[in-house]
């Protein structure tokens, strides 16, 4: 769309990368971006927080992002930074690069950054929605809104 303009971000040098970073400490001004999306990432970053308040801050106000992660809805947000081998990762977050299983307290840590949050849950998504996309049923995404700019009333 020629009214788009897309920027591919990543900590690694690919070649659809426009921007190589550290989503944990962005080199982008703030108040940037319309939309971000942020699909199977934040599982991969040590400082998660810290990275959601980047994606907060580089929002414009009443902008969004679309956040999905690996997620476990009957436990808590697992993390323990002692395991640090790709053997240990594998095992207790489910693949060798993770660095957490995240759980029913996701959203409350995407609020925590700033963001107004409402969970699409792929189990809620038809089965033909599913199919044209090429979703799973337990493919969630937390579409994260930064409010907008107050409007400051004129007294009359």
């Amino acid at each position: 769309m020629n009214n788009l303009v897309y920027v591919g971000v990543d900590i690694h040098d690919y070649p659809n990368v426009a921007v190589k970073m550290d989503l944990a400490a962005a080199p982008i001004r703030a108040e940037t971006f319309d939309a971000i999306i942020c699909i199977h990432i934040l599982e991969h970053i040590e400082h998660d927080r810290q990275a959601l308040r980047e994606l907060h801050r580089i929002l414009k106000p009443g902008g969004w992002a679309a956040v999905s992660v690996p997620i476990r809805w009957e436990k808590k947000t697992y993390e323990d930074p002692k395991v640090v081998s790709g053997a240990e990762r594998e095992r207790e977050f489910g693949e060798t690069a993770h660095v957490r299983y995240y759980g029913y307290d996701f959203v409350e840590r995407l609020e925590e950054c700033g963001f107004q949050v409402e969970p699409d849950l792929g189990k809620n998504i038809d089965q033909q929605t599913r199919d044209k996309y090429g979703l799973r049923d337990d493919e969630d995404i937390f579409l994260c809104r930064k409010a907008p700019i107050a409007r400051l009333s004129t007294l009359s």
